[in-house]
C-alpha cells in the first residue's frame, strides 16, 4: 500500500468522523472506489469495484444513502433512473454542482467543467436567477464512436 493510499484513507477516516459517521472497513471500502473512480458511479458500479463476495448489495444501499444525507457524497439522477453518487472530499477541486456527461451508449458519466448558463437573447427568467440548476449533457463518448 502506497504512502499515497495512506493518505486517502486517513482523509476519509476524518471525513467520516467529522460526518459523526463511523469509520467502517466497508464504508472506507466505498469511499475508495468513489475516490479511485473519480466521477459519479451508481450502486451496480460501486459493488463491482468492491472485492467479490465481502459486501452485499443492500448494506451498500444503505452506506450510499447514509453517506449521501452526511453530506460526503453527491447523489444524482441524470435522467436515466440511476441513482449515482460523487464524493465530495478535500482530495479533489468538485466542491459545487457542475454539469456531467451521460453516454448513451455505455452508460458511463463523465464531469464537465464549469459551465456558464445564459439565454440566447434577453436575460433569464427571474424565477432561475439563483436557481438550483443540474446540468446533463448526453450524447456518444469517444470510446463508443471508435468502437
Amino acid at each position: 500500500m502506497g504512502k499515497e493510499m495512506d493518505q486517502v484513507r486517513q482523509e476519509m477516516r476524518r471525513l467520516l468522523r467529522d460526518s459523526k459517521l463511523r469509520a467502517t472497513a466497508p464504508r472506507l471500502a466505498v469511499l475508495e472506489v468513489l475516490h479511485e473512480h473519480e466521477g459519479p458511479m451508481s450502486h451496480e458500479q460501486v459493488m463491482n469495484k468492491l472485492s467479490e463476495g465481502v459486501h452485499d448489495k443492500a448494506s451498500i444501499w444503505r452506506i450510499l444513502s447514509d453517506l449521501a444525507e452526511s453530506g460526503l457524497l453527491r447523489r444524482m439522477d441524470l435522467g436515466d433512473r440511476i441513482w449515482r453518487y460523487e464524493l465530495l472530499d478535500s482530495c479533489r477541486a468538485v466542491t459545487d454542482d457542475h454539469a456531467h456527461f451521460l453516454c448513451d451508449g455505455c452508460g458511463e458519466v463523465s464531469c464537465l467543467p464549469p459551465l456558464e448558463i445564459r439565454a440566447r437573447t434577453g436575460n433569464l427568467p427571474q424565477a432561475l436567477i439563483g436557481a438550483d440548476f443540474q446540468v446533463r449533457v448526453a450524447g456518444t463518448c469517444a470510446s463508443c464512436i471508435t468502437a
